[in-house]
């Protein structure tokens, strides 16, 4: 529903913005960024070991601030989810690898807690895809079973894990695809091109 909150082409253009060496900054974030989306360390302790080791001529406010800009929302994604919600009165549920202000931040500027239930992010409950734990704790927190859960996500190894639990997954490369994925599953919409999406 949004694009990728600290990924790597984020990181390449705060580099370029900043005049940061990528190289360097890249190996300090490999070492920091488990601990950082675990919720183990806060963001100011990961922007000391990443980009703050040495003096610099920007300020922390404004790294801070141009990475929490990077991050857009896939309207069409979340306008279909909202709706798909509503038609079929589904409990929706956010399992998602992200550091505690950057999950704050996008929760809030996109209004995700308007129509998500919960979210089950790795800085919450201190552990982090691909560990099976943390869809197994979504389960538990949402009181359903695998059978009754859709899961769906942008990267194929983690679908691939939800299947290995007997939940049915889907690997998201676009929101039309997704619909279609779902209407296969029973959930079908009319969606705005008054194209309806058939079961």
């Amino acid at each position: 529903m949004l694009s990728n909150g600290w990924g790597l082409e984020f990181r390449q253009l705060a580099a370029e913005k900043f005049d940061l060496d990528l190289a360097e900054m890249e190996d300090r974030h490999e070492i920091m960024f488990v601990v950082y989306e675990e919720g183990r360390i806060t963001l100011d302790e990961y922007l000391n070991r990443v980009v703050f080791y040495t003096p610099r001529d920007f300020s922390r406010d404004e790294f801070r601030e141009y990475m929490f800009r990077l991050s857009t929302a896939n309207s069409e994604m979340i306008d279909f989810i909202i709706k798909l919600k509503r038609d079929y009165q589904l409990k929706v549920v956010a399992v998602s690898n992200e550091a505690r202000e950057l999950n704050g931040h996008r929760i809030h500027t996109f209004k995700l807690n308007s129509f998500i239930d919960f979210f089950i992010s790795s800085c919450y409950v201190h552990i982090r895809k691909p560990d099976a734990t943390i869809f197994k704790m979504a389960l538990d927190l949402a009181q359903v079973s695998a059978e009754e859960v859709v899961y769906i996500d942008d990267v194929q190894v983690f679908t691939n894990i939800a299947k290995d639990l007997g939940i049915k997954s889907i690997y998201h490369t676009g929101w039309q695809k997704t619909a279609r994925a779902l209407a296969d599953m029973g959930l079908s919409l009319t969606i705005e091109t008054n194209k309806l999406i058939h079961a």
